[in-house]
């Protein structure tokens, strides 16, 4: 026997056209008491004598438990009301749990949309790409027009907002237009809170939607079959596209799924509408997409190194050397890293997913070079360079190092005047062979080993400029080789 509510909800399945398995499967009832409530509804009042049963005063308690503990068993019940004085058998609390989760069970309407009325979406996670030493996780954005069952689907390595919004643009462009509403789960991108039936959308998401005129619905917590239709999506993707194939990277897993949607997912005969997806698919339904559309590419503010190198994502990408020390913005999507200084853009690369790498241009590269030909040439540097292959070969290693050039020199010449060109020669001397780059280095290895030469600072002029000329150190090689020649005559 079987309450009212059990019969109101067996008629009212009936009345939508479940057959009678399906309501048999959904209140976890026989087929043949489903039958038989439909044929005799009324069967109900014709109750038994109402008697004393042995569980009687442990109901509420045992309701209790179920509350507290939804998923707990016949064996640890019967344990604990045992306990309390209860003489029966295991068979009644058994029936009786039967009872009480049949009463929690909620059938649920397949709600058919309007053509153009509502998008779903979801995530689901496949594994991972390997790129050289380094391995990305893969994840797939799902998106199902819910009349037609039209798929799109784009694979990507991260599940970031940015990379939301670029997903769902994809798909506008795929579909040719936006729907009404935007029928998502409780991912973090989409709903930030839920309080009973109170949700708090990511106002980012509310933003990306508000260019789109798009309405977004957030399925219950716990309520899968709101979201029926891109739920079965992932199953059928993971069964069908998935399996027995290789890809290189993600452009290829995007390139191989985007030729399945068109040959396979949808065209072919869908189980539940008896049509192809494509065929039912209505375009003119949907809501014009805007011109021009919203840029919502991965944005990001970076400061320039030294070595004319940004850092995203676990690797450098350069700029114009120009730009050292600046700040400027980078935006990415999942193929392209551009990077932009006060609205003009500086570089673009291709977007690379191995991690540790150094992604250079060759015009940046050159750049450099040009620039230290530049520094190497200024009067100050050859004057430090007519000191002896050790300053040349401590040039260059500055240069290595990316130390600046012109700052660093400028404070070797003036160690120079305090110290004497033979005691420099011999500090750089120890710092190549030590590894040491900079002048504080040069200047410590002087100031510990060495007595300064001049001990009163040189007479200095009203113009600058003056002051700061400099000669080159004479070789005195070149009058040894003179003198030698005269004695000779």
């Amino acid at each position: 026997m079987i309450d009212k509510r059990t019969v109101f909800e067996i008629h009212r399945l009936n009345n939508m056209q479940f057959s009678i398995r399906q309501i048999a499967k959904q209140l976890g009832l026989d087929r043949g008491t489903v039958k038989k409530y439909i044929e005799q509804p009324d069967i109900t009042c014709q109750k038994r004598p109402d008697r004393v049963s042995k569980l009687d005063p442990f109901r509420d308690l045992i309701q209790q438990m179920v509350n507290d503990y939804p998923q707990i068993k016949a064996p640890v019940v019967l344990q604990h009301i045992r306990a309390k004085g209860f003489a029966g058998e295991i068979t009644i609390v058994r029936y009786y749990l039967r009872e009480l989760r049949q009463a929690k069970k909620q059938a649920f309407i397949r709600f058919e949309s309007r053509p153009g009325e509502q998008f779903q979406i979801d995530w689901g996670h496949f594994g991972s790409l390997t790129y050289g030493k380094s391995s990305r996780k893969l994840y797939a954005l799902v998106v199902i027009e819910s009349h037609s069952r039209v798929l799109f689907v784009v694979f990507t390595h991260s599940q970031n907002q940015a990379t939301l919004h670029q997903c769902l643009i994809a798909a506008f462009l795929y579909f040719g237009g936006t729907p009404g509403e935007l029928v998502v789960d409780n991912m973090v991108t989409a709903v930030i809170e839920r309080v009973g039936s109170m949700i708090r959308f990511n106002e980012a998401f509310l933003d990306f939607l508000r260019h789109f005129g798009i309405t977004p619905k957030a399925c219950n917590v716990r309520a899968p079959y709101e979201k029926g239709k891109v739920e079965n999506s992932i199953r059928y993707i993971r069964h069908n596209f998935w399996p027995l194939r290789k890809f290189a990277d993600l452009d290829d897993v995007n390139h191989q799924v985007l030729a399945w949607l068109d040959t396979t997912a949808n065209q072919r005969l869908h189980q539940t509408t008896g049509e192809k997806p494509v065929d039912r698919f209505v375009k003119d339904a949907l809501n014009p997409l805007p011109d021009p559309l919203p840029d919502y590419r991965e944005t990001e503010s970076l400061k320039v190194y030294k070595d004319f190198g940004i850092r995203f994502d676990a690797n450098v990408y350069t700029v114009p050397p120009r730009l050292v020390g600046k700040t400027v913005t980078l935006k990415a999507d999942s193929r392209t890293v551009s990077i932009h200084y006060k609205e003009k853009k500086v570089a673009i690369h291709a977007r690379k997913w191995e991690r540790g790498l150094r992604v250079d241009l060759p015009a940046h590269t050159e750049q450099v070079r040009k620039l230290r030909k530049r520094i190497l040439m200024d009067r100050q540097m050859m004057i430090f360079m007519s000191l002896g292959q050790e300053a040349v070969d401590y040039v260059e290693k500055l240069s290595d190092a990316r130390q600046p050039l012109k700052k660093t020199v400028a404070y070797l010449l003036q160690l120079q005047d305090k110290y004497g060109a033979s005691s420099l020669t011999y500090a750089l001397r120890k710092a190549l062979a030590h590894k040491l780059y900079g002048s504080e280095y040069v200047e410590n290895i002087l100031h510990q080993e060495m007595t300064s030469a001049v001990h009163h600072r040189p007479v200095a002029l009203k113009n600058e400029d003056l002051n700061q000329i400099r000669l080159p150190q004479p070789n005195l090689a070149e009058y040894d080789a003179l003198a030698l020649s005269r004695r000779r005559k």
